[in-house]
């Protein structure tokens, strides 16, 4: 099993995992407005819950409710099931209120994986946007990007993620703050990429 975020909800990359006999769950947003449209529409009312979880941690209490459909007409690799997981949370010190809506698609068909199985990958990979993914889209606006032709994107990505982990091997731990830094001497980023200090090293006159 595969998760991925928007940016790599690709038919070139649901074909490869499939060739190669791996299963995708793959977030669908609003940058494949027609894939997104068609997801968002389906009767999600009259769906049953598949899988319900109510936790309390980090000052905040969170709940989960995941709803899954099958869907054979997705144009999509092999789409098999549509999902929408809808997360409610509040904060404890301000009692705000935030209502979130995510849907996605997977390979796997109906029966293959419990409802409670899929929300765990779900939220593994929210883990993983958390470290990641979250500073992507909030520091470097990753989804405002207009990048959309051929290997752009994921030479795009690579490069924040290239960036990111610097930082943070730097021992840094807010990213924003570390750019900043970073952007007031033009050395600097030499620097962090070892590029600098040592013989045969890039420089200025």
């Amino acid at each position: 099993m595969v998760t991925a975020d928007a940016l790599h909800t690709q038919h070139d990359h649901a074909t490869y995992l499939r060739e190669r006999g791996a299963h995708y769950l793959a977030i669908v947003k609003k940058n494949h407005p027609a894939l997104y449209a068609r997801v968002r529409q389906l009767p999600w009312r009259d769906i049953a819950l598949d899988h319900y979880q109510r936790t309390r941690a980090h000052h905040r209490m969170e709940i989960r409710r995941l709803k899954t459909a099958a869907f054979t007409h997705l144009d999509y690799p092999d789409a098999a099931q549509a999902l929408q997981v809808v997360r409610w949370r509040r904060e404890s010190g301000t009692g705000k209120l935030t209502i979130a809506r995510v849907y996605l698609m997977t390979s796997l068909k109906p029966g293959e994986a419990t409802g409670e199985q899929l929300a765990a990958w779900i939220r593994g990979h929210w883990n993983i946007e958390n470290l990641l993914h979250h500073v992507r889209d909030r520091t470097f606006r990753e989804d405002d990007s207009k990048v959309r032709t051929a290997h752009l994107p994921r030479t795009m990505a690579s490069l924040r993620n290239l960036t990111i982990g610097l930082h943070r091997q730097d021992g840094r731990t807010n990213i924003a703050a570390a750019l900043r830094h970073t952007a007031r001497d033009y050395k600097r980023p030499l620097t962090a990429l070892g590029l600098t200090g040592r013989k045969g090293s890039i420089g200025f006159a």
